[in-house]
C-alpha cells in the first residue's frame, strides 16, 4: 500500500498538507496523520476514508518502538513523509523555561530525526521527504535562540540527506515558511506588540505553502521558500556576515 505520513497533522500547516495530499496525490492510498490530539485527528479522519489517525506523542520514550512495530506490521510503501511537527518559543534564552528549551530540541531535532530514520526503511525510488524548516534557519535569531538553532539543524540535515539519497532516487526537500497565522504563534507567545519583527513581516498563506512545496518536492527541489521577500532574505543570509544578519533579523 502506498502511504503518506504527516506529523503534526492536527492543525496549521500539517492539516493543510493533509488536504493537499488528498487533492493532488491520488496515488496515495492511505495517509497516516500523526498528532497528540485525538479529537482533531478524528475530525480529519471524517473527511476521507484514506486517513489513518495515529494519536502519538513523538517525543515520548516509547514512540520509536511503537512506530517501528506499526511499520513492521503494516509493511507499507512510504511514498511521502512530511516531517512537520515542531514548535518554538519567543523570549530570551534565560527567560524561557528549561522544559521548553529542551522540548524544542527533542521535538524539532530528536523526534524529527527518528521519524525520518524509521520511515526511510520503507521508502523506495520516487519517494519523497518534506522536512518543514523555517526562515529562522537562514541565520541565528535572538529571542528565538533555540528554535532557530533547531531549524538550522533541519536545514543541514535535509541538504545532506538529499545528497545521500540521490542514488536511491528519493528526494528530500526543506520547506522554509515565513510567519503564518497558525497555532504556532500563540504557542510561541507571539502576539501583537511582543515582536516588532513579527508585527512587520508579511504573512505566508498556509494553503499556498503546502500546495507549492508539494509541487517543488515532486520536481526534486532541495529548498522551497515562499514570497520574494523571504527568498531575498535567504540570499542575503548567504553572503553577509551572520552578526550583521542577526541585527537585521532580530525579533
Amino acid at each position: 500500500m502506498n502511504i503518506a505520513i504527516i506529523t503534526g497533522a492536527s492543525s496549521g500547516l500539517g492539516k493543510e498538507y493533509y488536504y493537499q495530499v488528498l487533492k493532488d496525490r491520488p496515488e496515495i492510498e492511505q495517509i497516516w496523520i500523526i498528532a497528540r490530539r485525538q479529537e482533531r485527528l478524528d475530525e480529519l479522519a471524517g473527511v476521507s476514508s484514506k486517513a489513518k489517525p495515529l494519536c502519538f506523542d513523538i517525543t515520548a520514550p516509547d514512540f520509536c518502538d511503537k512506530f517501528s512495530e506499526l511499520l513492521k506490521r503494516e509493511n507499507p510503501s512510504v511514498k511521502l513523509l512530511i516531517n512537520n511537527a515542531g514548535y518554538g518559543k519567543l523570549g530570551l534564552f534565560s527567560d524561557i523555561s528549561l522544559t521548553d528549551n529542551i522540548g524544542m530540541v527533542r521535538l524539532n531535532c530528536e523526534a524529527f530525526t527518528a521519524v525520518a530514520f524509521l520511515a526511510l526503511r520503507y521508502m523506495s525510488e520516487k519517494s519523497e521527504i518534506i522536512n518543514v524548516c523555517s526562515i529562522a534557519s537562514f541565520a541565528p535569531n535572538t529571542r528565538m535562540t533555540v528554535y532557530s538553532a533547531t531549524k538550522a539543524y533541519v536545514m543541514s540535515f535535509s541538504r545532506a540527506l538529499r545528497e545521500e539519497l540521490k542514488p536511491r532516487k528519493i528526494n528530500c526537500l526543506a520547506v522554509c515558511p515565513g510567519p503564518m497565522d497558525t497555532e504556532f504563534l500563540p504557542v510561541a507567545n507571539i502576539k501583537k506588540g511582543t515582536s516588532g519583527a513579527f508585527d512587520s513581516l508579511p504573512r505566508v498563506s498556509v494553503r499556498t505553502m503546502a500546495e507549492k512545496s508539494l509541487k517543488a518536492s515532486k520536481k526534486g527541489k532541495s529548498v522551497y521558500t515562499n514570497k520574494a521577500f523571504y527568498k531575498f532574505y535567504r540570499f542575503v543570509s548567504k553572503i553577509l556576515p551572520a552578526a550583521f544578519v542577526m541585527k537585521f533579523s532580530g525579533t
